[in-house]
């Protein structure tokens, strides 16, 4: 059994930069234990599954520890694949996910743009568990499937040092965003999610669920340019529409292969 494998830097326009994410095409759908040991063995923080149907395609996500609900960058990389090598001429592509049906969108400069849920966050504690994970006391702690932790401003982001272990005690959140209003970018953020496997995920479009309708409100503006400030960096352009946000970024194609069972 082979099954075509791509690997792409998503939400970037620059080869090793944005999140990388495995893409591969199945024929139909194994057993989930199959999916998992193959997103483990890619050791990437997502490999999304594409199975085309006779509607469109389904998708889903698996990081090396489980199975999510939500990936942003790993559908940009997907949409980006099917654009590229399965369908050249399509325009928009509808995924079938755990979230619903996620569309994307080719548009100019060679971005891909993303139409996703908004999962507007709501006030939370903040609790001593969270300022020993991050090191630093938040000014303000909002939640959603995500805790999000809001500091003064982006020399305070750039500045943490998360200590991962202190996660053990933040189990019911599935991860942590930490954001601020940004210096050149109107808001910039990190994420870390350390219990699904993913210690510090590089550009994460799920969060910015959260992120845009929050940001929007608070700075009174529904376009919105942000940046994820981990090592390898990435930039998303933002649009809240209310129940629904936009999220659109470029990405750059690493490795095609395939992986032999």
């Amino acid at each position: 059994m082979k099954i075509p494998v791509y690997q792409v830097d998503a939400f970037t326009d620059t080869l090793f930069g944005g999140n990388p994410a495995a893409v591969c095409m199945l024929e139909n759908w194994p057993e989930d234990e199959l999916l998992q040991k193959i997103a483990a063995e890619n050791n990437l923080a997502e490999t999304a599954y594409i199975v085309t149907t006779e509607n469109g395609y389904e998708l889903r996500w698996f990081t090396p520890a489980v199975e999510i609900d939500l990936c942003g960058h790993a559908t940009l990389a997907a949409a980006y694949i099917i654009f590229r090598f399965v369908a050249p001429n399509l325009q928009r592509v509808s995924f079938s996910t755990k979230s619903g049906i996620l569309t994307v969108n080719r548009e100019a400069e060679d971005r891909l743009s993303l139409d996703f849920p908004a999962r507007k966050p709501t006030p939370a504690e903040i609790t001593q568990a969270a300022i020993n994970a991050m090191g630093k006391a938040p000014t303000e702690a909002w939640q959603s499937r995500d805790l999000m932790l809001v500091y003064e401003n982006e020399a305070d982001i750039l500045a943490l040092e998360p200590d991962l272990l202190a996660f053990k005690e933040l189990t019911s959140h599935f991860a942590v965003i930490t954001t601020a209003k940004g210096d050149e970018a109107d808001f910039v953020s990190r994420f870390f999610a350390p219990l699904a496997g993913i210690p510090e995920d590089p550009v994460t479009g799920s969060a910015h669920c959260t992120l845009i309708p929050f940001w929007a409100e608070r700075l009174e503006k529904n376009t919105l340019f942000a940046r994820q400030l981990s090592p390898r960096g990435g930039t998303l352009y933002c649009q809240h529409q209310g129940e629904r946000v936009i999220m659109s970024g470029t990405a750059v194609l690493f490795m095609q292969g395939e992986i032999y069972l």
